[in-house]
């Protein structure tokens, strides 16, 4: 057997030892880091809970939205975790398809990262309805009124981009799980466990039939996801950008977006990898080489997201609208001027750390800098949305916006329903896919490869 290919992995990999380290947390289960993780990700999911059936209970005037801002914390958020799941499908898919071997090591968490983050994001444009019961209205039922859905409206927009987003990113990760459950079933030592896992294998018995089939139809779904990647944060984009509010009716949103979407979807990446190599003892498969790309990546995306920072000044400045202008000040030195400095601080400034090698190398000022861009595009999807929302045509309905403990609640505890899913799902699914490492490790390695390896 040959070694792996150029630095991604480390030497003497072999199937036995795939199969045995990539197996072991979900056939031998996990020690105290585990439960850590598992404590942490339950109490904010119960916080979430708690608000949620608050505002249900009594409605979304618990949250701080009010007249001008009706779109609050909750769109805010909305927008920060339909951009986080980016990433997964654009490892898993647009990678898969350019013949990309660093993706091995870290699509199936990154995909999950994808579902796990729309099923975040859906949570805020139901609750934002105020009558989430009525969400049926947003689907194409027939109508002999002839009144909903309204097309015409970005709420049902949303709603197809999320579920379409939704539905192929599951059957995607899905069916790039199905060979990996196939070995925990046949691993398992329980009865029990043995049937779950194959039932979920839809009978997997890895004959070439079975993988012809299967690499046919990965394709097939790679295809389908991949303009799934620029269209659905351009749908995203639209909710704003066809409206005529200072600072939304812009062109620039749809690229702007999905480079945005793609910046901050790479952090949480580096987010969530790092931790989950040191927790999961993933040194072999997940290399310091593997973040160095990811970190180039990072940086080629955030100077695409700096020229849409100073397009969106330049254009507001040269439009010469009165309330166009005052935006533009608002953000340069008026009262939006701290969220904007500390905007371009965090996806900007900082992250020019990345031209150096050395910061590259270093996983804590990598998972640092994640942070930091996360937080940044967060800050970016805040002045978006209230920044302009704040300052409408109508001088005299301005008014600040002030979010509530309830807006605070819901936001950090779809963080801990977050942590949870993943908790859950390092104990029951392998996290690496061990079907894609064993078929790489058997290439052979290029001379290109081999030259950069001696030296």
């Amino acid at each position: 057997m040959s070694r792996p290919a150029s630095k991604l992995y480390a030497p003497g990999l072999t199937d036995a030892s795939i199969t045995r380290a990539i197996t072991a947390p979900p056939i031998d289960g996990l020690g105290p880091r585990w439960l850590v993780l598992l404590a942490i990700g339950t109490t904010g999911a119960l916080v979430l809970a708690w608000a949620l059936v608050e505002t249900l209970r009594v409605g979304v005037g618990l949250w701080g939205i009010q007249v001008p801002v009706g779109w609050g914390l909750a769109i805010v958020n909305f927008v920060w975790w339909i951009g986080i799941g980016h990433a997964g499908t654009l490892i898993s898919a647009i990678l898969l398809l350019m013949h990309q071997q660093w993706r091995t090591s870290i699509n199936r968490f990154a995909e999950s990262m994808t579902l796990f983050a729309v099923a975040c994001a859906g949570l805020f444009p139901l609750l934002h309805m105020g009558r989430p019961e009525y969400f049926y209205w947003l689907l194409p039922y027939p109508s002999t009124t002839q009144m909903w859905p309204q097309f015409r409206s970005p709420l049902v927009w949303d709603a197809f981009a999320i579920s379409t987003y939704g539905t192929v990113s599951l059957l995607f990760w899905y069916l790039g799980l199905v060979p990996d459950l196939a070995v925990l079933r046949d691993r398992a030592r329980r009865r029990l466990t043995r049937v779950v896992y194959g039932i979920f294998a839809l009978g997997w018995r890895g004959s070439s039939r079975h993988w012809h089939r299967h690499q046919q139809l990965y394709r097939l779904f790679a295809g389908l996801a991949t303009p799934l990647v620029v269209s659905v944060h351009t749908v995203v984009s639209f909710d704003f950008a066809i409206g005529l509010i200072p600072g939304w009716h812009s062109t620039i949103f749809p690229p702007f977006f999905v480079a945005g979407a793609i910046y901050s979807g790479f952090a949480m990446v580096i987010t969530i990898a790092i931790p989950l190599r040191w927790g999961l003892g993933l040194h072999d498969y997940v290399r310091p080489r593997h973040f160095d790309l990811i970190a180039k990546v990072l940086l080629a995306s955030g100077w695409v997201v700096a020229y849409g920072y100073a397009t969106e000044i330049f254009v507001g400045w040269y439009s010469g609208g009165h309330y166009e202008l005052w935006i533009v000040e608002r953000k340069l030195v008026g009262d939006l001027a701290g969220v904007f400095w500390a905007t371009v601080a965090c996806n900007v400034v900082l992250p020019q750390a990345l031209w150096s090698k050395r910061v590259r190398a270093s996983l804590p000022a990598l998972f640092a800098l994640s942070i930091v861009i996360n937080i940044g595009m967060w800050l970016e999807r805040y002045l978006i949305v209230v920044g302009s929302l704040e300052g409408d045509f109508v001088p005299s309905s301005w008014r600040s916006y002030w979010p509530t403990i309830y807006d605070w609640a819901i936001y950090l505890g779809t963080m801990g329903l977050f942590i949870l899913l993943f908790a859950l799902l390092v104990r029951f699914v392998p996290v690496v896919s061990m079907a894609e490492m064993r078929e790489l490790i058997r290439e052979p390695v290029d001379s290109a490869d081999r030259i950069e390896d001696e030296s």
